[in-house]
């Protein structure tokens, strides 16, 4: 577990990333080109990457603050009540565009389709007011890629903090993600748009930027790892779930929180890396976003057992 503090400083703060999603359970994907579809019930749930990540980290026992924009909307509502029944501290900057939603279409074999709305303007700023005094606290930052998080980097760089992001379904060209990229210290992305293109993508955020490891998570193939110094990516089996998987949603923030935790109590890249494959294994086993998270103790016991799926 993270040392005993005199002073309450957090072991990692998440910047941006809040919003609510709407899970809709589909026979198939796509869903069948008709008027109408029966499906079963459809739920709201506090979710994106950013709640994801938060949660995760603060049941792995991380000291978690979380900043973002969200509406005075019913949507925030929901955002402020599922953070603070679990106990994250959360820092909200209301937004006259609103909170963020997306759709997820989600089929028997719980693979989903996110439908994104990203409703906050470009012109949208964090306070520094704000941010500062919560990075001056925080020994890790992980910025979501929001617009309004890249123009964080200077000051995280000014105040000597690690940082982390999650580039998602990056294609390894859109400039939007560039900053991302090459200004963190520990950068994750699927490799769902990379085909054979992904050792070189992983190269070169590690020779653009200043990254020291890049994974790029496969889904049920597993991961792959590519540390500074490395010339090629390791590959990592994935882990097979305790039980029938329901909803891949969140399986990534999972395994960013488990791998980040691993990294913050000074663990082996190997074993993070384990961590994050037992944690986003298990987040697929609950319906709906962000449903259950383990604690440091049940994710050692697990990665201590994991068997290779296939």
């Amino acid at each position: 577990m993270p040392p005993v503090r005199k002073d309450p400083v957090h072991d990692v703060l998440v910047v941006g990333g809040a919003g609510v999603d709407t899970v809709v359970r589909v026979p198939s994907l796509p869903p069948p080109a008709r008027d109408s579809v029966g499906v079963p019930p459809i739920h709201d749930y506090a979710g994106h990457t950013g709640t994801g990540v938060a949660l995760g980290c603060h049941a792995l026992g991380l000291a978690t603050r979380f900043v973002d924009f969200i509406g005075d909307d019913p949507y925030g509502a929901l955002v402020r009540s599922r953070l603070a029944e679990a106990g994250v501290e959360f820092t909200p900057v209301v937004t006259e565009a609103g909170t963020r939603r997306s759709v997820n279409l989600v089929d028997g074999t719980g693979v989903r389709t996110s439908l994104y709305d990203a409703r906050h303007p470009d012109t949208l700023r964090l306070p520094r007011d704000v941010h500062l005094p919560l990075l001056r606290r925080s020994r890790h930052v992980h910025l979501s890629i929001m617009d309004f998080a890249r123009h964080l980097y200077d000051d995280i760089e000014a105040s000597g903090r690690t940082v982390s992001t999650d580039l998602h379904d990056w294609d390894g060209e859109n400039p939007y993600h560039q900053d991302f990229a090459y200004r963190s210290d520990v950068v994750l992305l699927s490799a769902a748009n990379l085909g054979g293109r992904l050792a070189e993508v992983m190269a070169s955020i590690v020779a653009r930027g200043r990254a020291s490891v890049v994974v790029a998570t496969a889904g049920a193939d597993g991961c792959h790892l590519l540390t500074r110094g490395e010339r090629t990516p390791r590959h990592f089996a994935a882990v097979r779930p305790d039980g029938p998987v329901l909803d891949a949603s969140g399986a990534g923030d999972a395994f960013a929180a488990a791998f980040l935790f691993g990294r913050l109590t000074g663990r082996p890249v190997e074993e993070c890396v384990r961590y994050g494959l037992v944690a986003g294994a298990h987040a697929c086993l609950s319906a709906g976003t962000h449903g259950s998270f383990l604690d440091a103790g049940e994710l050692r016991r697990r990665v201590a057992r994991a068997v290779p799926a296939g």
